[in-house]
């Protein structure tokens, strides 16, 4: 999930609008103290799963359990839970291992595991998809478990994770970009060491703020603790989080929205999105667009110029485009789509709608469409995988988002985070390292374009392949498309070096 606090502060736009949590969104969770008894977590448990994907059986086994994380004198203060899928049978030497990761902060690995790359899933995240559909887990044909075994992990404060020290304590040691990058790096390293796959073949990969996770875990693990990663998997990554920050000055807000604004009017048009489709709006948005935001009132006619193009991409009112000077920001952009039809658009696919509640208001105080639609099947089904398939009986609630995480989280990190210096760095320094950057088109909380103009600035270094960006029809969750999702299984078996 894209980082949920800039949400809230976009179209509340990061959990937009404010995530709707399984249960109540308003009231944060109690903080844990030190003092308070706790049920110790069971041991870790295993149950052997298979699957039909394509022509063949998968025969594999899921064991769900935790790792300790500990202070400087050894004292555990938290307890990180995994969702871990290895193929049954003899293993190769060169078998690899991923490790994902959402984001939020404060989501669960749960939508990679169950929406996206895991043996099992439900489908969520579309048009038409309900919070009250059957949390029914199916055999998921996009998985990877073919070509690599999984680890999904699970930070402090998401899914049962859980932090062992009190409020004050557990903000400084989880709730901030570098101690969350640092402990999670290590919870990696402890599993490797754990499961004895310290000479496997290793592989990250994160959604959202996962996707700023990902190379920053890849970059400690290189350079602090020993353990090189093959390859980088980014999916919808929040990179760089000063490519959204604007004024009256700086046009990058608008530079990067833009494509995806136009790729959501051409797909309601009913054209089939591709890079040759947008590359008109691209060369647009980093040349005369952004020559003629930087004009200002210097040149009369820029502004003539801005409202017929931005109106012609983003298939807006061009009065609205008018008085906003060519500059319509995402949350605008959401709730003027659907206007007429009294409904709101998904910063996460803005092709995707549900009623407003309040279309009246002067600004957006419903949920997000997919979001709300979300929360519910996600929660329901790993819940029921976990305590009832695995058998890894525990006390407590599943966090599958957690805004209280989200509140507490490091002030002003959505507006400064990046980890494109630890990509340069990771990239630089292992000549055979490999990195997957993919996006939706439809994104509108991590414009893909964002990614695309950080590609563009990165040096080549050795093989300009070794990073790529791939774009699929859809949006944040593009997965959810059974052709973006089996295009996307494509590309990253080509990471893999598979056939």
């Amino acid at each position: 999930m894209r980082p949920i606090l800039s949400a809230i502060l976009v179209p509340l736009a990061l959990l937009i609008s404010g995530p709707v949590l399984a249960e109540t969104a308003a009231k944060p969770a109690e903080p844990v103290s030190e003092k308070v008894d706790l049920p110790a977590f069971p041991a870790d448990a295993s149950v052997h799963q298979s699957i039909r994907l394509g022509a063949k059986t998968l025969n594999y086994t899921a064991t769900v359990g935790s790792l300790p994380v500990r202070d400087e004198k050894g004292k555990k203060i938290a307890e990180v839970v995994y969702t871990a899928y290895v193929l049954d049978g003899p293993r190769s030497p060169d078998r690899p291992i991923t490790f994902a990761f959402n984001g939020g902060p404060g989501a669960a690995s749960v939508y990679l595991n169950l929406g996206a790359i895991g043996p099992k899933r439900i489908q969520f995240g579309a048009q038409g998809n309900s919070a009250s559909d059957p949390a029914r887990l199916l055999d998921n044909q996009g998985t990877w478990l073919d070509f690599t075994d999984m680890v999904f992990i699970d930070p402090v404060g998401t899914g049962y994770s859980r932090s062992l020290v009190d409020d004050a304590e557990t903000k400084k040691r989880f709730f901030q970009v570098k101690p969350d990058v640092e402990y999670l790096s290590r919870i990696v390293f402890d599993w490797l060491v754990k499961s004895e796959r310290m000479a496997s073949p290793k592989y990250i990969v994160g959604e959202s703020y996962g996707g700023y996770r990902a190379p920053a875990i890849a970059r400690f693990l290189q350079s602090q603790l020993g353990v090189a990663p093959s390859g980088v998997v980014m999916v919808s990554p929040f990179l760089d989080a000063r490519t959204g920050v604007g004024d009256d000055i700086s046009p990058m807000p608008w530079i990067v929205n833009l494509p995806s604004m136009a790729a959501a009017h051409y797909e309601r048009q009913g054209k089939t999105l591709s890079p040759d489709l947008l590359a008109e709006v691209e060369t647009y948005a980093r040349g005369d667009f952004a020559v003629d935001l930087m004009k200002g009132r210097s040149d009369p006619a820029a502004l003539a110029r801005l409202i017929d193009k931005v109106t012609q991409y983003s298939g807006l009112d061009p009065a609205l485009v008018r008085r906003m000077g060519g500059r319509v920001d995402a949350s605008t952009f959401l709730r003027e789509l659907y206007r007429e039809q009294g409904k709101i658009a998904s910063i996460y696919d803005s092709n995707v709608t549900t009623y407003d509640p309040f279309p009246w208001s002067g600004y957006q105080r419903a949920g997000d469409p997919i979001l709300d639609a979300i929360i519910a099947p996600t929660t329901s089904a790993m819940v029921e995988f976990i305590t009832h398939t695995v058998g890894w009986k525990v006390e407590g609630r599943f966090n599958a988002l957690s805004d209280a995480v989200n509140r507490a989280w490091e002030p002003n990190w959505y507006t400064s985070v990046e980890s494109v210096t630890d990509l340069r760095q990771a990239v630089a320094a292992d000549p055979r390292l490999k990195v997957l950057i993919v996006h939706g088109y439809d994104d509108l909380s991590c414009p893909y374009f964002a990614s695309r103009l950080i590609v563009d600035q990165m040096p080549v270094m050795g093989d300009p392949g070794r990073v790529k960006l791939n774009l699929y029809p859809g949006g944040h969750m593009f997965y959810s498309r059974p052709d973006s999702q089996a295009r996307f299984r494509r590309d990253v078996m080509s990471l893999f070096g598979q056939p």
